[in-house]
């Protein structure tokens, strides 16, 4: 009976210890797996005064606190080539639903950041702080779940937005940057990709952007003429299903260079 006993502890204590190391590596999968999500904010100003009120309530108020909330790499952008008063472009990311359900409330309750952004949150009706702030809420492609920041020196980025003329032409663009290995063209090619992100809330959907960077206007256009060339892409595009014409209905672009607090 002794042995009997001692046969079915053993039996029982090798299952569970298979059991627990596929539960372990299932954890950890699934947190390696977590999709950020990205807001971002364009806004609309009549002049100097907007601008400095909205980019010292960044550098002094928003982006300190975002840190604080969990929220690294905080950008802040101004157009490369304006016409007239720039817009201010804001990328802020989050590392869940959650994150961006909440930081509202966290906001509202943090003193220091209502303390430092005082001058931007109570700017009269009479000198608002901005005309409209667009905003859009993205969520990253699987193929690249987290931003990646570049080296931090000067360059210019590249803000793309592909409009697809429906849904289903909309997931066939994601499957050909996520399955098909578009966005790993990108990586190789150094286009220093910054964030790949389908949009769920905002305008003209449905669409998808992202961002890359490069040094000046002569490294951005030798590197899409690198791109057009390259063997692995001009495969992945004579496919017939991932032809543009079938996907794509409209590409933005737009050329934006870090403001001075921006963390991007």
């Amino acid at each position: 009976m002794k042995r009997r006993s001692f046969v079915k502890a053993s039996l029982i204590t090798t299952a569970a210890g298979a059991v627990i190391p596929q539960i372990s590596k299932s954890a950890i999968t699934t947190k390696q797996t977590v999709r950020q999500f990205y807001e971002l904010r364009v806004y609309t100003l009549k002049d100097g005064e907007q601008q400095r009120l909205v980019e010292e309530y960044f550098a002094n108020a928003f982006i300190p606190a975002l840190n604080r909330f969990g929220s690294k790499h905080v950008g802040l952008f101004t157009e490369l080539k304006p016409t007239g008063q720039t817009k201010l472009y804001s990328f802020i990311p989050y590392n869940s639903w959650d994150d961006f359900l909440n930081v509202n409330d966290k906001l509202a309750a943090d003193t220091i950041y209502l303390a430092a952004g005082a001058t931007y949150l109570n700017a009269p009706a009479t000198a608002p702080a901005y005309e409209r702030i667009e905003s859009s809420l993205l969520k990253a492609f699987a193929h690249m779940p987290v931003l990646q920041v570049p080296e931090h020196k000067q360059r210019i980025f590249e803000l793309r937005r592909y409009e697809h003329a429906s849904e289903a032409a909309g997931k066939k663009k994601l499957e050909m940057f996520n399955d098909a290995g578009e966005i790993d063209i990108f990586k190789r090619l150094g286009f220093n990709p910054v964030f790949f992100g389908e949009t769920i809330i905002g305008d003209l959907r449905p669409n998808l952007t992202y961002m890359v960077s490069f040094d000046d206007m002569a490294a951005h256009d030798a590197h899409w003429k690198a791109f057009g060339g390259d063997a692995e892409w001009k495969k992945i595009s004579s496919i017939p299903d991932y032809a543009d014409s079938k996907l794509v209905s409209r590409i933005t672009s737009t050329f934006i260079v870090p403001a001075a607090c921006s963390q991007i």
